[in-house]
């Protein structure tokens, strides 16, 4: 496909990564000259410098042949504007990146005045994220999949835990029939595993199940579920914001640390529950003081990401908080990972996977597309939900007759409101809701899973 990216801020620079990587011919106009030289000498992409709201700078990035423009610059006008022009100039599809709280509800009105295909909020995105986090406080990560009803949990197999030397194929028999471990993370190697695959302690494994027994799994495996009620959040940026709004509703106690003593005004309006202290973050007496040590949970979303990690490391220190940490820049996937930090948000990446999904559906030729995109370990392993077209070539064969690509496991299937964990002996059927977890990459299409069918 031919795409247009206006801005080479964080996203931008991800999104032109990974569409690169996935074979698309990009063209990225930014202002910026430096910038796009740097783009540029590592990657094959068409780089145009000037305005993205100009109607010849679009023309020359190819708007007339072009499939999808993306705006993602820092101005929520700027990309509303270059959609606008991209829709009069090309006709082609549009979206862009809308992150200010005043536009939360004209977000509708907007994406159909300007005829935006999408509109995605960064910040908004990851508070989400994070605010289903806290739902489970010993999982590391959580996707959700089938309108929230199946959910696929991050956890730690520890010392004494049932889940040591536990043979996948015995799972149900401890966990439950709809319990199933779809990914195992050992000592950094990822394995989609067979039901012959034996767990042990430091395993990171991902395991997927109805969200309503999700409970009951945590009791069984002994692992610590009691609800977060009380948080400290340290910034008090955008994403901060976001995140406060929606945990307020639920009844955790939010306390934020902010040094602008005008953001602080700011947010005491908007968020009247929420306590609002004006300090520095890491001001270790303050964070004391407000009790670091008792609190349940601790969300590092300053703007600096070495301030977050530090933050993050103080909180483990003094305190047994599940941790949530924001890093945007740093791209030390390795040391990161070996640094005692629960979850790591990064609002670019998730950005990134929403907008590669609306992609993926755009590729496919029978309407049997991604629903959902999950991007996990690092993007070396996706899970995705698939919607079964009557066209689609896996319909009137089992799972067992099926030539499936290596390293993929069929984990879930949704049917007429039933949620079915398969077996060899299941069949695909049109109108299906269908998880797929694998570490190849780039799959757009139910029949993609078919050894057969590779691109």
């Amino acid at each position: 496909m031919k795409i247009i990216i206006v801005g080479c801020g964080k996203v931008g620079h991800v999104l032109t990564e990974q569409l690169t990587k996935e074979g698309h011919d990009i063209s990225l106009i930014d202002k910026d000259e430096d910038k796009l030289a740097r783009v540029s000498s590592n990657m094959d992409v068409f780089c145009v410098q000037g305005n993205g709201t100009s109607y010849e700078t679009q023309v020359e990035a190819g708007i007339k042949e072009a499939d999808l423009l993306i705006s993602v610059t820092d101005s929520d006008e700027i990309n509303m504007l270059c959609c606008l022009i991209a829709k009069k100039a090309g006709n082609c599809k549009t979206i862009a990146r809308v992150r200010k709280p005043e536009y939360d509800f004209e977000v509708s009105f907007l994406k159909e005045e300007l005829g935006l295909s999408m509109a995605i909020n960064p910040e908004m995105t990851a508070a989400a994220e994070m605010s289903r986090l806290i739902q489970y406080p010993s999982a590391l990560e959580v996707e959700n999949f089938v309108k929230g009803r199946v959910t696929l949990i991050k956890v730690a197999v520890t010392k004494d835990s049932p889940l040591d030397g536990l043979v996948i194929k015995d799972m149900a028999t401890v966990a439950g029939k709809h319990t199933l471990v779809c990914i195992v993370d050992r000592d950094k190697e990822i394995t989609i595993p067979n039901g012959n695959f034996k767990l042990q302690v430091g395993d990171v494994i991902s395991l997927i199940l109805p969200v309503e027994e999700s409970n009951s799994f945590f009791k069984k495996m002994k692992i610590k579920s009691s609800p977060i009620k009380s948080i400290i959040i340290a910034g008090g940026g955008t994403t901060t914001y976001y995140l406060a709004k929606q945990l307020q509703k639920t009844g955790v106690s939010v306390k934020i640390i902010e040094e602008d003593k005008k953001r602080c005004e700011e947010l005491s309006e908007l968020l009247p529950s929420a306590m609002v202290i004006n300090g520095s973050c890491i001001d270790k007496d303050l964070l004391l003081a407000e009790g670091i040590t008792e609190t349940n949970a601790m969300a590092a979303l300053t703007a600096l990401d070495e301030e977050n990690i530090l933050l993050t490391l103080f909180a483990k220190k003094v305190g047994k908080c599940k941790t949530m940490t924001k890093i945007d820049k740093l791209t030390f996937g390795e040391v990161l990972s070996d640094l005692d930090m629960d979850t790591v948000i990064s609002a670019k990446t998730i950005t990134a996977a929403y907008i590669i999904r609306y992609v993926r559906a755009m590729q496919n030729s029978y309407g049997s597309n991604v629903q959902t995109l999950h991007r996990l370990y690092d993007g070396q392993v996706e899970a995705l939900e698939f919607r079964v077209s009557d066209k689609a070539k896996v319909i009137g064969k089992s799972l067992y007759e099926l030539n499936l690509r290596r390293n993929l496991l069929v984990c879930c299937i949704s049917r007429k409101g039933k949620i079915i964990t398969p077996s060899g002996q299941d069949m695909l059927m049109p109108g299906d809701g269908v998880i797929i977890v694998t570490t190849n990459t780039g799959l757009g299409d139910i029949d993609d899973i078919l050894a057969d069918n590779k691109g």
